[in-house]
């Protein structure tokens, strides 16, 4: 993993953060409150030189998980909904907490799918956002777990947190998508499975070929996997804004990110953002 300053040139100005239950939470379902405060931390300085941050944060069933004590997430959607419920509480206590030692004040936005699909209610949600971001807030948003659900005529389901947060950087117009998972970066092979797996640092275009690559499941905590970060980052090539996909294991790595250090993948269109080689 490459440490030359001004690799990368990122203008940001606003960007959107994504965190997995991978990092908020350890496989063993004890909570990570280190990478919670290290997040908080982040995010406020970035805050503090001037930049709009947004945070997308999965975990709430995981937390759930953590409070009930349990070792498997129920089949049952009504159980898993309640655990949503209880772990989305108890996970906005604890950034209220750590933001708030950082000085740093939150807000909360639960979103269904459908909120989007209406003219009207996306452009309420859109006042939200802007209102908070222009009074030095982090809105910090999660799927409403505990009442979406997928239905025939009426989309309420995002489908995953990756997905989720794209769609909140386009329409928000974020600059950049940092989305910070278990693994360092997008490979060309399984760096679990081949051992001379190596790390793509710039991807210009996805297609076949890449989704191809991108085989595997989430942990079970969480419901993503490299394909629906390939999904996110074709959304957000798609309208000409970039991502990077790092790993969440110290979330203050978002300093060195913005700092322009080569770390993880950097989803980014032709010709934007170009490379400076020292």
């Amino acid at each position: 993993m490459g440490t030359q300053l001004n690799q990368r040139n990122l203008d940001v100005k606003r960007l959107v953060v994504k965190v997995g239950t991978s990092t908020l939470v350890y496989p063993s379902g004890g909570l990570n409150l280190s990478a919670i405060d290290q997040l908080a931390f982040a995010i406020s300085t970035l805050c503090g030189q001037g930049k709009e941050v947004i945070l997308v944060s999965s975990g709430a069933i995981g937390v759930g998980l953590n409070a009930l004590r349990l070792s498997e997430r129920p089949k049952a959607i009504s159980e898993q909904q309640a655990l949503a419920s209880i772990g989305q509480s108890k996970l906005i206590t604890l950034f209220n907490q750590r933001f708030a030692h950082y000085n740093q004040m939150i807000g909360q936005l639960l979103l269904t799918h459908d909120v989007f699909d209406f003219p009207a209610s996306n452009q309420h949600v859109m006042d939200t956002f802007n209102t908070l971001l222009s009074k030095h807030i982090v809105p910090i948003v999660n799927e409403n777990d505990s009442i979406a659900v997928d239905e025939m005529d009426h989309r309420t389901k995002f489908g995953d947190n990756d997905q989720l947060s794209a769609i909140v950087a386009t329409h928000t117009d974020a600059d950049l998508l940092i989305m910070l998972s278990d693994i360092e970066g997008f490979y060309d092979a399984n760096p679990l499975k081949h051992d001379d797996a190596q790390l793509i640092p710039t991807i210009h275009q996805i297609d076949d070929e890449t989704y191809a690559v991108a085989g595997g499941k989430g942990s079970r905590y969480g419901t993503g996997g490299m394909v629906t970060k390939l999904t996110a980052a074709e959304i957000m090539l798609a309208d000409q804004r970039q991502m990077i996909l790092a790993s969440g294991a110290d979330p203050a790595i978002i300093l060195d990110i913005l700092a322009g250090k080569s770390i993880g993948t950097w989803f980014t269109p032709e010709g934007k953002g170009a490379v400076q080689h020292g």
